[in-house]
């Protein structure tokens, strides 16, 4: 038995729930993952897993084996990595989660710096609004607001998410612009779906807060489409300043209830415990991180008109 694959292949297993994922995501054939998790069990006299048809649980012993297997696996392959490149340039692939929002109109310029330090090291970069647990999609880091899903994964924290209620100038035309958060509940609006608080909102102006549920017009897990929904005078919007700033510097929205802030969410870098000192994960947030060290640079001229408050939370 090779004792380090049969380790390997446990780790896998635990985190994906799947002998068939682990297998796909280690390059081999399931037989060969059943083979090995059974010679580990014979070895340590104990069952590691729960099995039955639908899904794979860890059993008692193996929920307490694993803690230490999952450090071992991620300490190992960042010492053979580390090794490796100090031998010749960083390679390989990184595989990446992202949000659309941050992504479009504020990743290119950060990518383009990381190639350029590591041009043998290969990004597949997948953008879209869903959740995923990047263990079991075989993702090396996710980029999204939401916090951890499980305790096999690592949070790190990029830069605050910040929000704010906007409308196009014609629109508020027309239409009585909101004075209070309130006053939402009369207009027709436009929210994302996907945020953790869902439908309730939380408005803060110094010691005070209102918490309203509102009910949207149109919910859509694009904010890009909400910032086109906005600028064609269909309604209110809550936006992320990511994607509203440059409209509203030009003109095209304006900023409603300035006064009120709303609570932020930080975009964080989520990735498996296991890759935790990978060296080509460590590189790229590296990357990231710096690129944002001083805060996200679309909402300094925002701060600077008084539009949005400085410190990170409302």
């Amino acid at each position: 038995m090779d004792r380090f694959r049969s380790i390997e292949a446990f780790v896998r297993v635990a985190e994906t729930h799947s002998f068939a994922e682990a297998a796909r995501q280690l390059g081999v054939a399931k037989s060969v993952v059943t083979t090995r998790v059974r010679q580990l069990e014979d070895f340590l006299t104990a069952p590691l897993f729960h099995r039955n048809t639908r899904n794979v649980r860890l059993s008692e012993i193996g929920q307490v084996f694993y803690a230490q297997c999952a450090e071992l696996i991620g300490r190992t392959n960042a010492l053979v990595e580390q090794m490796r490149d100090m031998q010749e340039a960083p390679s390989g692939s990184l595989r990446i989660h992202a949000l659309p929002g941050f992504v479009l109109g504020h990743l290119a310029a950060p990518l383009r710096e990381f190639q350029e330090r590591y041009p043998g090291i290969e990004l597949d970069l997948v953008v879209n609004d869903a959740v995923i647990d990047p263990v079991r999609e075989g993702f090396d880091c996710t980029l999204q607001i939401f916090s951890p899903s499980s305790e096999a994964l690592v949070e790190r924290r990029l830069f605050p998410v910040r929000r704010i209620f906007c409308a196009s100038p014609q629109y508020l035309d027309t239409h009585a612009e909101p004075r209070q958060p309130k006053d939402l509940l009369k207009h027709r609006l436009g929210l994302y779906s996907r945020y953790p608080t869902r439908d309730r909102w939380e408005f803060r102006r110094g010691d005070a807060r209102v918490t309203l549920d509102l009910r949207p017009a149109l919910r859509t897990n694009s904010v890009h489409l909400l910032r086109d929904y906005a600028c064609e005078d269909a309604g209110v919007v809550c936006l992320p300043t990511a994607v509203a700033a440059q409209d509203i510097l030009a003109g095209r929205l304006r900023v409603l209830l300035p006064e009120y802030r709303l609570s932020s969410f930080w975009l964080s870098a989520v990735f498996p415990s296991t890759h935790r000192s990978t060296f080509k994960l460590k590189l790229f947030l590296e990357t990231i991180s710096e690129s944002f060290a001083l805060g996200p640079p679309w909402d300094r001229p925002l701060i600077e008109q008084g539009l949005i408050p400085e410190d990170a939370f409302g």
